[in-house]
């Protein structure tokens, strides 16, 4: 099987590597890649968000099958463009991506669905925004409704700061303050079947104890040795099927992966979003630990054989990945900084590049999440601890990276409350 993966950050670089240990893929693409897929993947230039040059770059190429990473290519129809030129895709049509790129549609298929969520108001200007607020109330929660990199949600204290922050995007979606802790599920989906893979948890905020502004996401680790038993099976009957369901109900199927961020709450559970793509980064814990081939699996989602599919296989043991970020992330990052000791980073530890570029013969820093150091281990310590060994060893003028992921977990600190 020939393969052409979409985009050039750490999640592509995991699925490159995965599919690049699969004895069915003989042969690897990836545009436009960065300086670490380019050892395993042939690398084209391309704007991700062009259909009808992806479908021609893959027609080219002859692949068999284009795995489309990022949510923004989705949104522009990318995968749509592909499947027209007749060849397979992994990943929503520009009709079922509006489940990440509009969190009002998402909130409306929900609603349809009979899926837990949040109660919300979805609020155009700031009189409405100040009333969603005040129905509410403290912690107050305000999502850009549109794609935002990570960066769209504000959860404050601060009323004024929730208005701000407001003020800035066109529409708003303000929601209820769900406790709790939060999982990320994925699923993988041909538009009928779905196949739910690990949970895993992520840390969206830049500094330790949950402190700072919203990010793409500062590390990841699963499984969830505290998470309630039966989870995943819950989840599946609850919100996955059933929005699986209402896409196809509505003429708009989803087949691709579906995301979904849930909050374990005292009222049960709860989702706090949903993607239309594999997250970043928790593919990269994800992964780490799965034993089946991959490109059989997400093939037979885009062709619509899933039900055929055998049962996923999955490695024992713990993963654990923590990001390196750029000097100035998330707000101002700067780029350009040489990386150093990228050959020094001791396994089972091994790192995935994402905001990396090759310039005058070394590898440097080409955005705000740099690099993902990812291991496994018998045990979550011995990942964590794997994990961060091959940290220390990253040297990036500037470059800073939270402390205590998986750290809770271990200590037996993180409480479910249903």
């Amino acid at each position: 099987m020939k393969v052409l993966v979409v985009g050039g950050g750490a999640r592509e670089h995991a699925l490159c590597l995965a599919l690049s240990l699969d004895p069915a893929v003989e042969e690897l693409h990836c545009a436009p890649g960065n300086a670490g897929i380019a050892a395993i993947a042939h690398l084209h230039p391309l704007d991700v968000r062009d259909p009808a040059g992806t479908a021609q770059l893959a027609a080219q190429l002859g692949v068999d099958l284009v795995v489309v990473g990022p949510e923004g290519p989705l949104v522009a129809g990318v995968a749509d463009g592909v499947r027209a030129a007749g060849i397979a895709c992994f990943g929503p049509s520009h009709a079922a991506a509006r489940l990440e790129g509009s969190k009002a549609f998402a909130k409306e298929v929900m609603a349809s669905a009979d899926v837990p969520t949040a109660a919300s108001r979805v609020c155009t200007d700031q009189r409405q925004v100040a009333g969603a607020l005040d129905e509410f109330g403290a912690p107050y929660v305000v999502k850009d409704d549109g794609l935002a990199a990570g960066k769209g949600v504000l959860v404050t204290t601060d009323r004024d700061a929730a208005l701000a922050h407001a003020a800035h995007c066109e529409r708003v979606v303000v929601e209820e303050f769900l406790d709790g802790p939060e999982v990320s599920l994925f699923a993988v989906t041909d538009g009928v079947t779905v196949v739910p893979l690990i949970p895993a948890q992520d840390f969206k905020r830049v500094g330790d104890d949950d402190a700072g502004p919203n990010t793409g996401g500062m590390g990841a680790y699963a499984p969830l040795p505290w998470a309630p038993s039966g989870l995943v099976d819950e989840v599946t009957k609850t919100v996955l099927q059933p929005t699986i369901d209402e896409m196809r109900r509505r003429g708009t199927p989803f087949a691709g992966l579906l995301y979904a961020g849930l909050a374990l709450t005292s009222k049960g559970i709860r989702v706090v979003e949903f993607n239309a793509r594999f997250g970043d980064p928790e593919t990269q814990v994800v992964l780490a630990l799965l034993d089946s081939p991959l490109a059989g699996l997400l093939h037979a989602a885009a062709i619509g054989t899933l039900r055929e599919h055998p049962p996923l296989r999955w490695r024992d043991g713990f993963a654990v990945t923590v990001v390196v970020a750029a000097a100035g992330y998330p707000e101002q990052p700067r780029t350009g900084d040489p990386i150093a000791g990228l050959g020094d980073v001791p396994a089972p530890a091994y790192v995935l590049h994402a905001g990396t570029a090759a310039h005058d013969g070394e590898v440097v820093s080409a955005g705000g999440r740099v690099l993902s150091i990812t291991a496994a281990g018998p045990s979550l310590e011995a990942a964590r601890d794997a994990a961060y060994a091959g940290v220390t060893e990253i040297q990036l003028d500037g470059a800073h990276s939270r402390t205590d992921i998986a750290l809770r977990a271990i200590r037996g600190e993180i409480v479910v409350p249903i």
